[in-house]
């Protein structure tokens, strides 16, 4: 029987299934974050700061989801709805500790460019990468992540985030300036020390 529900349930939209979730079905939900769990996963460790803080603001978002699935309306996927309150709980808790935590960009820290290109240099460069995009201010790392990450247009950017279209422009803009200085600066040779 469990598995004839599994197939059911799995079978289902995900807005059927969060209606089902809010109507009582156990379950429902469960598979709802089956489905979603990689990309809010993905997303709370691009926003965040540490994996801890990470994996703290998806339990606290998924606990929120959980909570107020019956205020959701239908105006926007069930997907876009889950990444919104997992930003929004991530940058709840970015506020909360206050204390940034600071990153190295010294050119010390910086791995010497490869000859040949294999697996260990392209880890190091997306760690290079990772410690410039974080360096970024919250709001508009999160603006750069939505779009050139996670490939949401402008206006669902800004629907997700609860901002202006034109905001997210120049917080991606910004972000994207900031980014090439701090890149530009690693890759210069005179700054490697």
């Amino acid at each position: 029987m469990f598995r004839e529900r599994s197939l059911e349930l799995g079978e289902r939209t995900d807005v059927e299934l969060l209606r089902a979730h809010v109507s009582g079905e156990r379950h429902a939900f469960a598979e709802l974050l089956r489905r979603h769990n990689d990309h809010l996963w993905q997303t709370a460790l691009r926003t965040s700061y540490t994996r801890e803080d990470a994996a703290d603001s998806l339990q606290d978002a998924l606990l929120s989801a959980h909570r107020t699935a019956g205020s959701f309306r239908a105006e926007a996927e069930v997907r876009s709805w889950l990444h919104a309150i997992v930003v929004n709980a991530c940058l709840d808790r970015i506020r909360r500790n206050k204390t940034r935590r600071a990153l190295s960009l010294s050119p010390e820290s910086m791995p010497e460019p490869k000859d040949i290109r294999d697996e260990m240099a392209e880890v190091e460069m997306s760690m290079v990468i990772d410690r410039a995009l974080f360096s970024l201010p919250p709001d508009q790392r999160t603006a750069l992540v939505a779009v050139d990450v996670e490939g949401y247009s402008v206006a669902e950017a800004a629907a997700l985030l609860g901002v202006p279209e034109g905001t997210i422009k120049s917080r991606c803009a910004r972000a994207r300036q900031r980014l090439k200085e701090r890149l530009d600066f690693l890759r210069d040779p005179g700054n490697r020390g």
